[in-house]
């Protein structure tokens, strides 16, 4: 799906990977009836809590939320921002670093592991499809990070 680069092409696949569906103004979602809350778990050891990554975006925990202490860009300890120890595509860290082994891990609220978040496809990388899609569609999630979420 080569258009995939561009932005209707690129938040349908958003859509359709996450598998979400906006029910009413609610932002209650599909996704979010079926999976569990996926709890994002950073730093030596995964003790720092960094945020819930399928959570609507008005959720004050939420990746999503920009004005929450997890969704902002310029926080330093956030997955989004770009000079931090965790949004760094450079810090062993973060998620965005391809050769990472120390990525945050994948929790639910009964701490069942879902696997790392990152973009190293070796090891322990999650397997949970929606969130493939943001690993593997980083340079358009981060470029269009507004945008991509409105769709949560």
């Amino acid at each position: 799906m080569r258009e995939a680069k561009g932005k209707r092409a690129a938040l349908g696949c958003l859509v359709g990977a996450a598998g979400l569906l906006v029910l009413g103004t609610a932002g209650t979602s599909a996704l979010q009836a079926q999976e569990p809350e996926f709890l994002l778990y950073g730093g030596k050891g995964q003790t720092q809590f960094l945020g819930c990554l399928n959570c609507s975006r008005f959720d004050k925990s939420s990746v999503w939320n920009k004005l929450g202490p997890h969704g902002s860009e310029f926080d330093e300890a956030t997955i989004w921002s770009k000079t931090g120890v965790y949004g760094s595509q450079y810090s062993s860290l973060s998620p965005w670093h391809r050769h990472s082994t120390e990525a945050p891990e994948i929790r639910d609220r009964e701490g069942k592991s879902y696997g790392r978040f990152t973009r190293n496809q070796h090891g322990d990388r999650t397997k949970v499809e929606s969130l493939l899609w943001i690993l593997e569609n980083y340079d358009y999630v981060i470029e269009n990070l507004n945008d991509v979420r409105l769709e949560y």
